[in-house]
């Protein structure tokens, strides 16, 4: 393969995986809203299974604007690594209560994203060279 292919297939996938993440933010935290949201997984996670009303809440908040601003990062290509992590921990917190809420749940969602993450964060750092990270470090290497 490539270097050019190698770059262009990054950059795609990095993107494409920012978008899936920002516009699941963008819903959780603009047009369904945090509230709902707690609303929607109170029920099977706090009245039936008792997990305490603010795991639930910090839960929601956490995942909700690490997908926003995660994803936006991701676009750009700012922050990457760190951005990664704390989408892994989002996708561990979902599994976990997908889990606790449906012990056979439906993996489609969850597990195309989990393979992009994984992706990204196997592939080697001089691939995605077009985001802002890779210019900021061509910068600090000039100084």
């Amino acid at each position: 393969m490539n270097e050019t292919n190698q770059i262009i297939a990054v950059f795609i996938v990095r993107v494409f995986f920012g978008m899936i993440i920002l516009l699941q933010g963008y819903d959780k935290v603009f047009r369904v809203g945090i509230k709902q949201v707690i609303e929607t997984i109170q029920h099977p996670l706090h009245d039936i299974r008792h997990i305490p009303k603010f795991f639930l809440a910090g839960g929601v908040i956490f995942t909700s604007f690490v997908e926003l601003i995660g994803g936006m990062l991701l676009i750009i290509g700012f922050l990457k690594h760190l951005t990664l992590y704390l989408i892994a921990l989002d996708i561990i917190i979902a599994a976990i209560g997908l889990g606790i809420m449906k012990p056979m749940w439906d993996m489609k969602h969850v597990f195309p994203r989990f393979i992009m993450l994984v992706f990204l964060l196997i592939m080697p750092s001089q691939w995605d060279v077009i985001c802002v990270d890779h210019v900021i470090s061509i910068i600090s290497i000039s100084k």
